[in-house]
């Protein structure tokens, strides 16, 4: 039997429908259903400042099945810690490594109540697995490393899955130093898997569609320039092909389709094991 708990600490109540909220707005763009019209109205007006930003969406979900497949395979790796779930869609972080390992142990963590709300779709787990749920904010380092404690075992190496939520760290030391906290609580052969939206001279819509979302949007968000995200793999052994956009994170074959550079960031790295 499949093991799957939830430890949510508040209700539905804290939903803003009044407000476009990131998690929905990138529900949106995959074509998800949990979202509302202010969403699809940010959402549409986001895409006319960028006409090519609903692909970062579909780009991060890509690279994360990609990295999480990668992992599993390649690395031995059968626990993952999500941060910054957002909502459930297809190919979650236990979906894919369960398909490869059905072993794997999954704990997601967000704060965000529309997220809770659906927490169920999150713990779904093959029998031999397990997957737990966790309301939390990501600064909330040590309780979330003590509650991801009851379900992976801290001796064994574990992902660290980080896409997307750095961005609403807006103060680079904070950001730089929560990441480390998560990483120094895991074992050595642990993996960082990072996704961050940038900035770039060569990308000058990226930028009015972020000030367009930080005014009229919620939360807000930081972006960084492409140093700034390779800085938080610092110390671990990056793996090739480095910290490029997401979509060229070893792409396959068949997302030849996808365009050939977007504004979202990623990489994997290692917790390189003691001498």
């Amino acid at each position: 039997m499949s093991t799957s708990t939830s430890t949510p600490t508040s209700g539905n109540s804290r939903v803003d429908t009044s407000r476009p909220h990131t998690a929905r707005i990138w529900n949106y763009w995959l074509g998800g259903k949990d979202n509302y019209e202010v969403d699809q109205e940010a959402g549409d007006r986001i895409r006319e400042l960028h006409p090519g930003i609903g692909e970062y969406a579909r780009a991060d979900r890509l690279f994360l099945g990609r990295a999480v497949r990668h992992l599993v395979a390649n690395e031995g790796i059968r626990q993952f810690l999500d941060i910054g779930t957002g909502l459930p869609t297809a190919d979650n972080t236990h979906e894919v490594a369960q398909a490869l390992a059905p072993e794997s142990r999954i704990v997601y963590v967000d704060n965000d109540p529309l997220v809770l709300a659906h927490a169920r779709a999150l713990l779904t787990s093959a029998p031999e697995g397990r997957t737990d749920y966790l309301d939390a904010d990501m600064r909330d380092v040590d309780a979330i490393l003590e509650h991801a404690a009851r379900t992976l075992d801290f001796r064994e190496p574990i992902a660290l899955m980080l896409l997307g939520v750095v961005i609403f760290i807006d103060d680079d030391t904070e950001a730089y130093d929560i990441v480390r906290r998560l990483l120094d609580g895991l074992p050595p052969g642990s993996h960082l898997v990072l996704s961050h939206t940038v900035t770039s001279p060569a990308m000058p819509d990226v930028d009015a569609a972020v000030a367009f979302w930080n005014e009229h949007g919620t939360p807000k968000l930081t972006q960084r320039t492409p140093d700034q995200v390779a800085r938080f793999f610092d110390g671990l052994d990056l793996l090739e092909p480095g910290v490029v956009s997401c979509n060229r994170w070893r792409p396959n074959p068949s997302e030849a389709h996808a365009p050939d550079e977007v504004a979202m960031f990623a990489g994997v790295a290692r917790k390189r094991r003691e001498a």
